[in-house]
């Protein structure tokens, strides 16, 4: 005759089980949004600037999607994981994981641009109303000592390409924290190669 479980027993195995389960539903949510806007003025027409980006991101290395809206399309930006200091536009983002990628080699970096961009990898144009909808590759070690969260301050961020490199009009920064998660794993899609000298 088989023993009969406890009342205890049943009870501890059930909660073990919620636990596990519940810990497998956490590690599985896909992060909460953060965005980041910013109005500006060039040439006399206003732009209401948005980034949108997850929130948070495995320290070892993710791929996630960034979409923006608003921009002006008469000026191309690099998206990127930079290093920040101050308000948006008071410094230049830098260094930005991957360099100024104008290659699009490392996938750490996509350039948005109605003016050669969608020719090389990790590069696109324009959606209709300044929108972009673009995937890179980020973690916390930048490289040189910079450590996201640890030894500087980063966010994903917008600023103008190579075209008006010093123009900080499009500067806009977007908050992301880097956790251990070993459950997470880069996803498909884009190559996150060896990065280009930081600027």
């Amino acid at each position: 005759m088989s023993a009969v479980p406890s009342t205890r027993t049943v009870a501890r195995t059930g909660l073990a089980l919620f636990s596990a389960a519940a810990l497998a539903l956490t590690l599985s949510s896909p992060a909460a949004a953060a965005t980041g806007t910013r109005t500006t003025t060039d040439g006399g027409t206003t732009y209401n600037l948005s980034l949108t980006a997850p929130d948070t991101a495995n320290a070892s290395g993710q791929n996630i999607t960034l979409t923006g809206s608003g921009y002006n399309t008469l000026q191309g930006v690099y998206v990127s994981l930079c290093v920040v200091d101050g308000a948006q536009g008071a410094n230049k983002p830098s260094p930005c994981l991957g360099g100024q990628d104008e290659s699009g080699t490392t996938g750490a970096s996509h350039w948005v641009s109605d003016f050669g961009g969608g020719v090389l990898p990790n590069s696109s144009t324009f959606g209709t109303g300044g929108t972009f909808s673009v995937q890179i590759h980020v973690k916390a070690d930048l490289g040189g000592g910079n450590i996201c969260g640890d030894t500087v301050e980063c966010a994903v961020v917008t600023r103008a390409d190579h075209t008006d490199t010093n123009d900080r009009k499009y500067d806009v920064h977007t908050p992301i924290d880097f956790v251990q998660d070993t459950s997470r794993r880069p996803g498909p899609g884009v190559s996150a190669g060896a990065g280009l000298p930081a600027l």
